[in-house]
């Protein structure tokens, strides 16, 4: 039965991504880290009490110095100097200095394991995340741009910490003190004027920062697409090198160069006005503070030790808020790419397990496949399948042949649950597909596909890819009954040879007996060979047919094939076109009937008997 697609759309099932939250507040990003970092509670406590003492021992050393210099205003040939300069000041001011290093170091030391965990618990969190995101997200995705985000948002974790625990609380502690300090011991004016700069500081810092961070934004999301543009080229090199256009690649990766020069070169000039602004505030303030603090040492008020105490304060303050502008910035691109990492990790999965889902189970070994009246489109206004209904019986093989494009290969993603029917069902040993858990029905169902995929390892790595922690002995014997163990014990490293990008360092046939290994050590009850033969020449078709064969016996099949000669022993074969099943029947029964399969069967056995050196036009 054909349904339109817009009756598609409005099914409950309706394949459709969720769309993209918008971007969320610095202060929700933050909560949304917090929970990482409480599970390391005593740590956080621990870490903020040594940052406490290490920035009281701080402030302590301009109040020693103080009393240092104090006590050298003695008469020349006073006792007093040898005995109260070098015993008590001398050695109290290297123990502070030595209190604030010891200190700040204790507070890394106990945070590290808090950092580390935390970055660690998100990476782990989000990559899982990415795996059960739905096979539409994988297909629209920029691989470039994806992993410069998880990257750049698990260094965010290592970078807000340290920014914001390392430096802004430290300096909040440690100004606080100063400023209690110097009204305390001085006239009032001293913590006003230190306040109000600090003010007026932070004030312009912030207003120029978070004018300034459209510039670094555009700069560096043209890192990402020009990273991008990099990988992807890099990723299709063997494309690039048949349509002889390196240069043409270099240019585009240039032209994404040239947009992020601009870029940074505008990010660098306003971060240059920021921090000439930032020295002309701090010189002022400086002045006005020892300005104030020499007319208290003429007037008498203030001795010279007081003198040298407020200069090294505001050193001491000055230094880290010299930062300020760099701290803020890199903390709000840090929350930035933190959020962009949490936005990935709250995306939501178009395929999820139904509350109370049940693994497969498969009684008396019944693997039985149904498909009734399935339909399903991947965009609305394009329907693939239009009540397509058949069975394969469990242990029998079913094929399905027809044109490129009638559907073929959606049977396969539908089956696998990438995607969910927008009408119908499919069922496995009479339960549907929705109502069990996709890693028990995924776990059921083993692939042969038409282009084999290997990760960048040895073969017996992708071997034991079908089942992990297999022992070495059965993947040999995998190997053996995919008949590709004798070529691995030939090459010099056996089975650790390595097989390179995506498997490329192997042949057609190779990889295809690489695949069949793997499934075959899987051995799930059901199968699925998607024109696992269409890229071979005729004596590895044959061969790698006779495997498929002996591989599926036994077993549920379902076989999508384009070459007609690979079916012919199929249970049943199903003639698909524009994702409606025109005819069915065994190889015998479709040629007597003489239509469309038989017509195809005409035109491949027409077309395999042409010479082969025949040249069309000659």
């Amino acid at each position: 039965m054909r349904r339109s697609g817009e009756a598609l759309a409005s099914s409950p099932h309706a394949g459709v991504a969720a769309p993209a939250s918008g971007p969320r507040s610095d202060a929700a990003t933050l909560s949304r880290l917090f929970p990482y970092l409480w599970r390391y509670k005593w740590r956080v406590i621990a870490a903020l009490a040594f940052m406490v003492v290490a920035k009281v021992a701080n402030v302590g050393v301009p109040i020693l110095l103080k009393h240092l210099v104090d006590a050298m205003t003695l008469k020349p040939g006073d006792p007093r100097a040898l005995l109260v300069v070098p015993a008590a000041l001398l050695l109290g001011y290297g123990l502070l200095r030595f209190s604030t290093s010891l200190f700040t170091e204790l507070r890394e030391l106990v945070f590290a394991k808090a950092t580390e965990g935390a970055s660690r618990s998100i990476a782990l969190e989000v990559f899982r995340h990415l795996h059960s995101l739905s096979l539409r997200f994988h297909l629209e995705r920029q691989t470039g741009g994806l992993t410069r985000d998880i990257e750049r948002g698990t260094q965010a974790v290592h970078s807000l910490i340290s920014y914001s625990l390392y430096s802004i609380v430290p300096t909040l502690i440690e100004l606080t003190l100063v400023l209690t300090i110097l009204a305390a011991k001085f006239d009032p004016w001293f913590a006003v004027i230190t306040g109000l700069a600090l003010v007026i500081y932070i004030f312009f810092t912030v207003t120029v920062t978070e004018w300034r961070t459209t510039f670094r934004r555009t700069m560096n999301e043209l890192g990402s697409r020009a990273q991008s543009r990099a990988i992807d080229s890099l990723l299709n090199y063997e494309t690039v090198k048949y349509f002889n256009n390196e240069d043409f690649e270099a240019r585009r990766y240039d032209e994404n160069l040239e947009r992020y020069r601009r870029a940074a070169i505008k990010s660098q000039t306003t971060l240059s006005m920021l921090n000439t602004g930032q020295q002309l505030l701090i010189a002022v303030s400086l002045v006005a503070m020892l300005w104030r603090a020499t007319q208290g040492v003429v007037d008498g008020r203030m001795t010279l030790g007081d003198l040298v105490m407020v200069n090294a304060f505001m050193i001491q303050l000055y230094i880290p808020l010299n930062f300020l502008g760099v701290l803020y910035r890199e903390i709000k691109q840090n929350l930035t790419d933190l959020d962009r990492m949490f936005a990935l990790m709250e995306r939501e999965r178009e395929i999820a397990d139904a509350p109370g889902a049940r693994p497969l189970m498969l009684p008396d070994g019944d693997a039985t496949v149904r498909f009734e009246h399935v339909a399903f489109a991947y965009e609305p206004a394009r329907t693939i399948l239009h009540g397509v209904s058949f069975e394969v019986p469990s242990g029998k093989t079913v094929a399905v042949v027809g044109p490129s494009g009638s559907g073929k290969s959606t049977l396969a993603r539908l089956l696998y649950r990438f995607y969910d029917v927008q009408q119908g069902r499919i069922t496995i040993g009479g339960q549907d597909t929705r109502d069990v858990t996709q890693a028990s029905l995924r776990q059921a169902i083993g692939i042969v596909p038409q282009d084999t995929v290997l990760f960048n390892d040895t073969i017996e790595y992708n071997i034991a890819y079908g089942r992990p922690g297999a022992s070495h002995e059965e993947v040999v014997a995998a190997a053996q009954a995919a008949r590709i163990h004798d070529f691995i014990v030939s090459t010099p490293q056996g089975y650790e040879t390595m097989v390179g990008e995506r498997g490329l360092k192997l042949s057609g046939g190779e990889k295809q007996r690489v695949a069949i290994a793997r499934t075959l050590l899987k051995n799930p009850p059901v199968l699925i060979f998607d024109e696992a033969t269409s890229a071979l020449d005729s004596a590895n078709e044959r061969a790698i047919q006779a495997e498929l064969r002996r591989a599926a016996q036994g077993k549920t099949t379902l076989v999508i094939a384009h070459r007609l000669s690979t079916v012919v022993d199929a249970h049943e074969i199903l003639v698909l076109d524009n994702g409606v099943i025109i005819e069915r029947g065994t190889h015998a029964q479709l040629l007597e009937r003489g239509a469309r399969y038989a017509q195809m069967w005409a035109l491949q056995r027409s077309a395999e008997a042409e010479p082969t050196n025949e040249i069309v036009g000659k």
